[in-house]
């Protein structure tokens, strides 16, 4: 019989690898996942379990992936950053994105999905709406509107009815690195006004709550956390060396996108169900990822994984009964629990 849980992927470009080998423990070990949430990397992985491909076949999918191919410009791309520059002025980001769709969209198509109607998830047991039932929600950044959108929960403020949406183009938004990538555009029927919307880790690269329950009950199974740093460093602002404006520019950004999720790492409740990962300091744009540095990777997503299940260093391993113990005292259904 296999446990259930919940799971929450941390975006991180081509550091997804290291996810998988978290996963590949997990599902060793008899996790089943209900429901997946994710932000860029982590969408483009959590798509994928969500799709019911088993992990040992996402590592050889994402072992044999050319990342070099998600860098798919136009002509003026070829002519290097003079180029680059005038592609990113005349249409918002370098890449167009289109490599990513039909590579995801073929993986999809083999099993079966292709719109969010494929992922539907009648669970009668949730707390969330049942307009919300799915087993894939990702993350975009609405930078019109200034919010965090929840795909496909949110599709139908732009006009979209969720089930009629395919999976890829969520994931699509949500993986929009700015400047890398083109932006995605659709248009707020509430607001009446047109809308970008860029990587989910503008906002919330690692959206630890988004399935928490919020009517007092106690949670049925856990919601773990897989989190693309190590742990020393996930509560910690991401330090910046500035010595002008382009600098600048970069720690400000690096600041915007890593707060949100650090109120969260605070929390002991957060940190005891997350998996962190040591990506040796692989920044999310390293197309040229050789395999050996992807291997390292996974190798590292398994260690996290056992060390978290198992226990390491005198702390104990993963225990479901003594995490509600501590965290989930008797509380009022208005409060807000985490699950």
């Amino acid at each position: 019989m296999g446990l259930d849980a919940d799971l929450v992927l941390e975006g991180g470009g081509v550091k997804g690898i290291a996810l998988v080998g978290a996963l590949s423990v997990l599902e060793e070990r008899g996790y089943r996942f209900h429901r997946v949430a994710g932000t860029s990397a982590g969408a483009i992985v959590g798509s994928l379990v969500a799709a019911g491909i088993p992990a040992p076949r996402m590592q050889q999918i994402m072992t044999e992936l050319d990342y070099r191919r998600f860098k798919d410009g136009g002509l003026l791309t070829r002519l290097g950053l003079p180029g680059q520059l005038l592609t990113l002025v005349a249409t918002s980001g370098i890449y167009r994105g289109e490599y990513l769709l039909g590579w995801l969209r073929e993986l999809l198509d083999e099993q079966g999905v292709r719109t969010f109607a494929d992922l539907r998830d009648e669970d009668g047991g949730s707390s969330l709406p049942g307009d919300a039932d799915y087993r894939l929600v990702v993350m975009a950044s609405d930078i019109s509107q200034g919010c965090l959108r929840r795909l496909p929960w949110d599709y139908r403020r732009y006009g979209c009815e969720p089930d009629e949406v395919e999976v890829v183009e969520a994931v699509r938004a949500s993986m929009s690195i700015p400047y890398f990538f083109r932006s995605v555009k659709l248009r707020d029927r509430i607001e009446d006004a047109n809308c970008w919307l860029v990587d989910g880790g503008m906002l919330s690269n690692f959206p630890v709550d988004v399935f928490d329950r919020r009517d007092g009950r106690t949670p049925r199974w856990p919601t773990f956390g897989i989190k693309l740093s190590a742990q020393a460093d996930a509560a910690q602002g991401i330090r910046h060396r500035v010595r002008g404006v382009a600098t600048m520019s970069t720690a400000m950004l690096g600041t915007l996108t890593s707060f949100y999720d650090r109120i969260h790492l605070e929390q002991d409740a957060v940190r005891a169900r997350t998996i962190f990962i040591d990506t040796l300091k692989v920044r999310a744009t390293d197309f040229d990822l050789d395999r050996a540095t992807q291997q390292q990777l996974y190798d590292n997503g398994r260690r996290a994984a056992e060390k978290f299940l198992d226990g390491a260093d005198g702390e104990p391993g993963w225990d479901f009964d003594a995490y509600l113990e501590r965290f989930r005292r008797p509380t009022t259904a208005a409060e807000e629990v985490p699950a």
